[in-house]
């Protein structure tokens, strides 16, 4: 079947990560809002389908030789036999969301030669949900375009009819007018031809008198003349009967001279005939040299690309080279921690090993039993063949022989299940290794997280304590001490050391830090508290930070001071830091303000980290 079928063809540019350009090209079909094909060119996905159907022109001239076809195909469509054909081939017997490929064939009474093959997959269904959204849109958009032309038409119209008509009154007039003229002057137009037809059939009689005189005269004239020409033609033809004569004679001279002159051609002919083979075999060479030239000159493109992309990746190389280093810089930090870790976990392996060689000792050592037990296996072998005629009793010594061998190999294979147990026991042990220091990894990290916090801490309560000497000097006098809160917390630091440029968010509450106030009015508590969750980083170069809220408190009310309670629940997917709340809880300055909840342990385990908190 035939069907009209419009084509898109539109050239996206790409410049994440790397600037490339890539042919979308789209079959939809005007009838048929759900027929839509798409296909998407890439420059690496062109060199191969350059390659597969030996096409000779570049990835930026494509889609102009692309069009050129499709021009040629519209200028043949109309032809009862065209020479350029679209077809649109489905392996299924109908376009049901199967892929499909499109043939430019150019046809010839020898062959039907396919110039392009491209396959299109079919639209899904988001594809094609907004492919008719986009064409309702422009439907939409070409309806209200065509609603104000209406409009503006229809009032160009009533002013052009209003003025015609008063124009059409005006004119109907004026034909009345004219028409009464033409009535008067037709008639006495009649009357004037009727009088100058008589007055010229009169002059035409005469006139026809006249011209019979002079005919007569006139052939008498020429009869004479007629007479004196035949005597003049027959004396012309004697004279040229004898010219013809001479030229008879000049013919056969002529005639001898133009076979002379063939023979000649002939001659010629062959010469030019070798000439012309000569003028096609140079012109064949150059041909070839031309196509040289031609693949030549596309090598020079290709590598010029070529060279352009590796200079790119040359740049993003330099890149990746100054980002390891900074990460080298971290890591080099890390590896002084993780070989102290690794020298302890060493020498729990040389232990291990130590065992494990004894173990090896007692395997060697039952192998040459077993040795020695088949050495005389065979040795009782010989002797049974040979002493067939031995007494019962030697059968008997015989029976518990083997007896004794059986038991020795039963006691072999125990060994070799003991064995493989302590192989078993190896590999768990070299598997918790492997997790130990992966464990070791993440702590080390932690620790690194843990100082930063700690630090920060310290830095926010030397504020704190600065603010309160600045601003309460009256409650210091007291003997009481009294909560400062910020007005709005500081920007959250980060942390150079560990090569992690992102903000810290909270991670861990620090619940019920409480510090008691002593105001001039009375005892009010209010609290201080804070909420951090360790946030999970990603690898953004710019930090951004988010100020904490704060709450600006009222002394003489009492008001609590401190974050708000959403801030202070606790999230399922955050990171515990385990060194953060065993070092600053083990502080003495912190024991004071925390409630009998948060007081540490003392078998809490921890890094011994120090933190300073003044006042």
């Amino acid at each position: 079947r035939r069907l009209n079928v419009r084509v898109n063809i539109e050239l996206l540019s790409v410049s994440n990560p790397v600037h490339k350009k890539d042919l979308a090209v789209r079959l939809t079909d005007d009838t048929d809002p759900f027929f839509l094909y798409n296909l998407v060119i890439s420059e690496e996905d062109f060199q191969s389908l350059k390659s597969q159907q030996g096409l000779l022109v570049d990835f930026s001239a494509f889609p102009q030789k692309f069009i050129d076809l499709l021009q040629q195909c519209i200028q043949e469509q109309n032809k009862d036999i065209p020479r350029f054909l679209l077809q649109l081939v489905s392996s299924a017997p109908a376009l049901d969301h199967t892929p499909v490929s499109l043939n430019v064939v150019e046809t010839n009474p020898f062959k039907h030669l396919t110039h392009l093959s491209l396959k299109f997959l079919p639209g899904t269904d988001a594809e094609i949900k907004k492919f008719l959204a986009n064409c309702l849109k422009c439907f939409k958009e070409d309806k209200i375009i065509l609603e104000e032309k209406l409009k503006k038409t229809e009032e160009d119209l009533t002013r052009q009819l209003s003025y015609t008509q008063q124009t059409l009154s005006e004119k109907s007039r004026e034909l009345d007018k004219l028409k009464n003229e033409w009535t008067s002057y037709t008639t006495a137009l009649s009357n004037k031809h009727s009088q100058e037809l008589t007055s010229e059939k009169e002059r035409a009689l005469q006139a026809q008198t006249q011209y019979q005189q002079q005919h007569e005269q006139q052939k008498k004239e020429l009869e004479n003349l007629h007479q004196k020409s035949v005597q003049q033609l027959q004396n012309r033809l004697s004279e040229l009967e004898v010219i013809n004569k001479d030229l008879t004679e000049r013919r056969y001279k002529g005639d001898s001279t133009v076979r002379e002159l063939k023979a000649k051609l002939s001659g010629l002919e062959d010469e030019c005939q070798r000439a012309k083979q000569e003028v096609l075999s140079l012109r064949r060479e150059n041909t070839t040299l031309d196509a040289e030239c031609h693949e030549k000159e596309k090598l020079i493109n290709q590598l010029q690309t070529r060279v352009a992309v590796l200079e790119q990746e040359i740049k993003d190389k330099d890149q990746l080279v100054t980002r390891t280093k900074e990460v080298l810089d971290a890591t080099q930090e890390q590896k002084v921690i993780l070989e102290e870790s690794t020298e302890e976990k060493q020498r729990h392996i040389e232990k291990l090993e130590t065992t494990v060689k004894s173990l090896s000792a007692e395997l060697l050592k039952a192998n040459e039993i077993i040795k020695k037990l088949q050495g005389d296996l065979k040795t009782l072998m010989s002797k049974l063949k040979l002493k067939n005629t031995v007494t019962i009793q030697q059968e008997k010594l015989l029976a518990e022989k083997e007896e004794k061998l059986q038991k020795e190999q039963r006691e072999s294979q125990e060994m070799g299940q003991s064995l493989r147990m302590k192989e078993q026991e190896v590999c768990k042990l070299q598997e918790q290794l492997e997790s130990t220091i992966q464990k070791l990894e993440e702590s080390k990290q932690l620790l690194k997280t843990n100082e930063n916090v700690i630090t920060w801490l310290n830095r926010q309560l030397s504020e704190v304590q600065m603010a309160k000497k600045l601003d309460t000097p009256a409650s210091a006098h007291a003997g009481g001490r009294a909560a400062v809160s910020p007005l709005a917390m500081p920007d959250r630091p980060s942390f150079h050391s560990s090569g992690i440029n992102h903000p810290i968010s909270p991670f861990y509450a620090f619940q019920n830090f409480l510090e008691p106030t002593h105001s001039k009015n009375g005892n009010s508590q209010c609290p201080v508290q804070f909420n951090s969750q360790l946030s999970k980083l990603s690898r953004c170069s710019d930090a951004h930070t988010v100020p904490a809220a704060g709450h600006t408190a009222n002394k003489e009310n009492g008001d609590q001071l401190g974050l708000e309670p959403k801030y202070f629940k606790k999230k399922d997917d955050s990171i515990p830091l385990r060194g953060l709340s065993q070092n600053t809880l083990n502080s003495e300055y912190l024991r004071p303000y925390l409630p009998a909840k948060a007081q540490p342990s003392p078998k809490a385990a921890g890094t011994p980290t120090s933190a300073y908190f003044p006042g």
